[in-house]
């Protein structure tokens, strides 16, 4: 991308974790930084932080809740009233660990990790291709490798069936992958790119609040922290190498193979297919107004 100066990025949960290091990065190289968060009350130190620590005014709040498509909407609307351009939208914030559903009845960490980042990427795709070149970076994980199935579809509209919700997780990640690989087809021409990645084994709190805290501090001793976790999140971001390209899975900041399934065209368009009739009228509106 060159220079961030006059690039407007989104992050969602950027309160915390790799989220808030790539938000400060970018802040730092002179970008509009919104942070699309749950709580304003925890997110409002961050930004304090980050304007201090970077000189940046231009850092603002979003209240986004992935869990709920009523507040994905609702954010959405916000933003594009805006009026601003949007050069970069980096889908980050998930759950792990959680088990339930959605205020809509989708699985807790389907309907965040995944559905949630899929209207509100469908709700701004305009914008984005108005803003080009522009590019979204979809945040996975190497979880993802552990699904070993075709995804059950039924399965997302009950509640989470696993101890720790470890299976559900690695499908929600799969489905970040699904989600770029149909995006790109979608987007061949108009200047957006889009990438999933796998950001390494990263120290933050989506996983240690849920373990006994020996425990997590002896597991943290072999996890990166957040601030090597972020640099792939930044490269797709930003990078003049990544912008060449598009729809390619990135793990330290190079290509790398996804998973069988993840590589699965029909499987790709199923889950594409199935998410568009779930997120309803609202998505089908924000894609219809961004097709040429």
């Amino acid at each position: 991308m060159g220079t961030l100066e006059g690039k407007t990025f989104v992050v969602t949960g950027a309160n915390s974790g790799i989220g808030r290091v790539a938000a400060q990065h970018f802040a730092a190289e002179g970008a509009h930084v919104f942070l699309a968060c749950r709580s304003e009350e925890r997110t409002a130190p961050v930004i304090a932080a980050i304007k201090q620590e970077t000189g940046n005014q231009s850092v603002e709040f979003l209240e986004l809740d992935l869990g709920s498509l009523a507040s994905v909407n609702a954010c959405a609307d916000r933003l594009l009233a805006r009026e601003t351009p949007i050069h970069c939208l980096v889908n980050n914030a998930g759950v792990a660990g959680l088990r339930g559903l959605t205020s809509e009845g989708f699985e807790m960490h389907f309907g965040t990790n995944h559905l949630g980042h899929f209207l509100f990427t469908l709700r701004l795709l305009e914008r984005l291709k108005e803003s080009a070149p522009a590019r979204i970076v979809n945040v996975s994980s190497r979880s993802h490798y552990e699904v070993l199935t075709r995804i059950k579809f039924e399965a997302q509209r009950k509640t989470t069936r696993s101890p720790l919700g470890l299976r559900e997780y690695a499908v929600s990640k799969l489905c970040n992958v699904l989600f770029t690989r149909s995006l790109i087809k979608r987007l061949e021409g108009s200047g957006v790119t889009a990438y999933a990645l796998d950001p390494g084994t990263v120290a933050t709190e989506i996983w240690q609040r849920k373990l006994w805290k020996p425990i997590a501090n002896f597991i943290k001793l072999f996890m990166i922290d957040a601030s090597d976790g972020a640099k792939t999140t930044i490269h797709c971001a930003t990078s003049e190498e990544a912008g060449a390209e598009t729809g390619l899975y990135y793990l330290k900041s190079s290509p790398t193979k996804p998973s069988r399934w993840a590589r699965d065209d029909q499987l790709a368009e199923e889950l594409w297919q199935q998410s568009l009739e779930w997120v309803g009228e609202a998505g089908r509106a924000g894609l219809a107004r961004a097709e040429p």
